[in-house]
């Protein structure tokens, strides 16, 4: 009896550390200075507010958090069945874990947006500026998501930073709509949140990654 307690407490023990112990396995945006943004021509497909989510997650060595954002407001431009531009803004003050109860809830979403991380006092919003869209996948054999049809590039703005990022998305058209899904991890302290990045610190370092799920629809509106 006590060999067996004891395996299956080993077993949990080697189960938590292997779950807490790397940030979720996803593709990393190419990140780079920001690009120049073109103007461009076609069809204006709004975002569905509704159907489109965010979610996030960041992680420590012995523990993760996972929550959404909210999509303040967005577009694509449309021109003969491809996306060649389009952004959305992302309403930061609606951050918000969903793996925490009550008082801790509070506390982890206030400190998210206090100054140490997204300080949306300040910085209520960030934004998203498509650059360039390409069908097709570079070095397909080394992408996380295998079933990625598109690269997508655009100006990432967080904390009045702007980055560009590079990342593969599944995207789906038919006859007035684009769904579009990605999920990668981006490199916060590119963006100037670097709270609790010190792996000194043990238990309470905070990873650097962020991992992003986006899914985006959006329909025509004439």
């Amino acid at each position: 009896m006590y060999n067996k307690r004891f395996s299956l407490t080993i077993l949990a023990a080697v189960t938590l550390l292997a779950s807490c112990a790397d940030a979720p396995e996803a593709d990393i945006a190419a990140t780079s200075d920001a690009q120049e943004v073109s103007s461009v021509t076609g069809a204006d497909y709004g975002v569905n507010l509704n159907s489109s989510t965010v979610e996030w997650i960041g992680t420590k060595p012995v523990a993760q958090h996972h929550g959404f954002v909210q999509i303040k407001e967005g577009s694509l431009t449309v021109a003969d069945g491809n996306i060649t531009g389009g952004s959305y803004v992302i309403d930061l003050t609606s951050i918000k874990s969903d793996d925490q109860q009550d008082e801790y809830a509070k506390k982890l979403d206030g400190h998210l947006m206090s100054g140490d991380f997204f300080d949306v006092e300040q910085f209520p919003t960030g934004t998203f500026e498509i650059t360039s869209v390409t069908e097709g996948v570079t070095q397909s054999d080394d992408l996380i998501m295998k079933d990625a049809t598109h690269m997508i590039t655009g100006n990432l703005t967080l904390k009045g930073v702007t980055k560009s990022i590079t990342f593969p998305a599944k995207v789906n058209m038919s006859e007035g709509k684009v769904v579009a899904d990605a999920n990668f991890n981006i490199d916060r302290t590119n963006w100037g949140l670097v709270y609790g990045n010190d792996e000194s610190l043990g238990d309470k370092f905070i990873r650097p990654e962020i991992n992003l799920d986006i899914h985006l629809e959006a329909e025509n509106v004439m």
